[in-house]
């Protein structure tokens, strides 16, 4: 599946009003991730070979959520431990759709999580994602060149740990998400030439924006979609499990530069309720709540050139972006009311003042710093994503991840993954105030939201080219960025440990 789910996460703060003591557990994490990556680069190899680094203009889910099913090869090894797909060719069903441009996708994702510590319940939680797709290549179908026509559809299961054990604002696992079947995306996309693209249809914006290669290892939501869109957008955004309708267009500037836009409803599932339940078979189209802008930029190095020839020595491969969205809809001020008074005042009329749009930019690094030699699987990859957004009208106005992925640790284990990764997520400036306001007024003591950060230790192993299992670990620090416990009353949900594992089986 996708990136993030981040169901009705709100916090915000805006960028220049970020207390030093609120940075603080960040900042000490990027500076281990950056002495790290400083010491695998004093032992770096030159990197000769191309490596294949995402730059979001792949149709691939990120790891985080169930990927999304890669089409087995045509020629499928009859071994069952060495096909790309536990039911290979399908007797020959496969190879037969492929020549006629239609490729089959089905896969299971499923995972247990347990908190043993902390939040509002102890316990385990089970929760999965059926991902079923038909993409059809136009040029073998129909003759049309340069067309591609996907549709896929999910079968969401189980009850994410999140919403009942965590109360955190960043979720727990991509995958969660409202039990029930779905469609997803719907959309033709069709190019011209070698540099542009245009795809139309119902999206999912997690797929290509704001898309972080390393990042994808990990199973936090936020390492997907990230936690202050899933937050602050209208129903959290056109991300998985909700798309919406829209037009994206590509150009290809050189083999350096790529453009990436598009115009989009603002309002995946409108109303006021649970998205996922208001659009709860994911065929509402709407097109009458605002419009989403985004736009991305995206360089890459050390990558292969179109004719095939190697990078320059010494160059290791990275992806940089930068981006920003816009989206046109109304906003409620998280403090402020229409009266002028805060919403946090016995005497105020209780509606908030309304803001006029909303907006965020972002930037996002991916890049190998180091690999054992240039015909080697082992490499070390770092990442780091930042985004902020107004302070006023968002729960999250800052949000920032980074992490550090070793590729093959071990001998004879070249697609396994190991990885460390932190998240922080800041609470709104207005949020801030409005609890401060609380405490001083009609709820004396009441717990000031300030920022959550979460740490993630994770471990991919590749049983088979169809089979994937993942450990993983994460620890929740003021989870919800210091929210209250329902059942502690005047206290804040204690510090998380979360552990879980997740298997995923491509058919």
């Amino acid at each position: 599946m996708r990136g993030s789910v981040a169901i009705g996460s709100r916090s915000a703060i805006a960028i220049g009003s970020v207390p030093r003591a609120r940075l603080a557990p960040f900042a000490a994490a990027a500076l281990v991730t950056l002495a790290i990556a400083g010491g695998a680069c004093s032992r770096a190899h030159a990197q000769t070979a191309p490596v294949d680094e995402a730059s979001g203009s792949a149709k691939a889910a990120p790891a985080d959520a169930a990927p999304a099913v890669a089409a087995p090869a045509v020629a499928t090894p009859a071994g069952l431990w060495d096909r790309p797909a536990l039911f290979g060719g399908m007797g020959g069903l496969r190879p037969w759709l492929g020549d006629h441009g239609v490729t089959l996708t089905l896969q299971e994702t499923s995972e247990f999580f347990g908190n043993f510590s902390g939040g509002t319940r102890r316990g385990l939680a089970y929760d999965g994602a059926t991902q079923m797709g038909v993409s059809v290549d136009t040029d073998k179908a129909l003759g049309l060149k340069g067309g591609q026509f996907f549709v896929d559809a999910l079968q969401i299961h189980g009850r994410g740990i999140t919403a009942s054990h965590l109360s955190t604002l960043q979720s727990a696992s991509g995958v969660e998400a409202e039990a029930g079947t779905r469609l997803w995306e719907l959309w033709y996309q069709q190019s011209f030439g070698d540099a542009w693209d245009v795809k139309v249809g119902q999206q999912s914006l997690d797929q290509e924006f704001i898309v972080s290669q390393y990042a994808s290892v990990f199973l936090n939501a936020t390492f997907g979609w990230p936690v202050l869109p899933a937050a602050d957008l209208p129903a959290g955004g056109p991300a998985y499990p909700l798309s919406s309708l829209g037009v994206r267009a590509r150009y290809k500037v050189n083999d350096a530069v790529t453009v990436l836009g598009g115009i989009f409803d603002g309002n995946p599932a409108p109303g006021i309720g649970d998205p996922q339940r208001l659009n709860g078979s994911g065929t509402r189209f709407n097109l009458h709540d605002g419009a989403l802008f985004i736009g991305e930029l995206q360089y890459t190095i050390g990558q292969a050139p179109a004719a095939g020839a190697p990078p320059a020595y010494g160059t290791l491969p990275g992806t940089y972006k930068l981006g920003f969205w816009y989206d046109s809809a109304r906003f409620a001020d998280q403090r402020d009311g229409s009266d002028g008074l805060s919403l946090a005042d016995p005497a105020s009329n209780g509606q908030p003042r309304m803001r006029h749009g909303d907006f965020s930019v972002y930037a996002v690094a991916d890049q190998m710093v180091w690999r054992a030699s240039p015909d080697s699987a082992r490499s070390v990859g770092v990442f780091a994503r930042v985004m902020g957004a107004p302070g006023d009208r968002n729960a999250v106005d800052f949000s920032a991840n980074a992490g550090v992925v070793l590729k093959a640790p071990f001998a004879g284990r070249d697609n396994d993954s190991v990885g460390l990764a932190l998240g922080y997520a800041g609470v709104g400036s207005h949020a801030s105030a409005f609890d401060r306001d609380s405490a001083a007024g009609p709820t004396p003591g009441y717990p000031v939201r300030t920022a959550e950060t979460v740490v993630e230790a994770t471990y991919q192993y590749q049983v088979a080219p169809w089979w994937l299992v993942q450990a993983d670990f994460q620890y929740f620090f003021r989870p919800g960025g210091g929210v209250p416990n329902p059942g502690a009353s005047g206290a804040r949900i204690g510090n998380e440990a979360v552990g879980g594992i997740r298997t995923v089986v491509t058919f």
